[in-house]
């Protein structure tokens, strides 16, 4: 019964979070510059989530033919 309300709670909550951006951006005014740069932060954000599973390697810096990641991401970009 508990991880069912632990559940029920964590979605409220990220509901109530989402939805409390939405009300305010409806209820004030965002300058064209904001709402521009909004734009590119997806973008930004799946680079550096990418970047760092390809690049990192045990908290170190791994750039090199023994990272199998990093060959696999050259390779994707290409196929792509």
């Amino acid at each position: 019964m508990n991880i069912w309300l632990i559940l029920i709670v964590a979605g409220g909550l990220t509901y109530l979070t989402r939805l409390s951006f939405i009300w305010l951006l409806d209820k004030i005014a965002v300058p064209p510059l904001l709402q521009r740069s909004l734009r590119f932060v997806p973008a930004a954000v799946l680079t550096v989530i990418i970047a760092q599973e390809l690049f990192i390697r045990d908290g170190a810096l791994a750039v090199g033919l023994g990272n199998t990641r990093l060959l696999a991401g050259v390779v994707a970009a290409l196929v792509a």
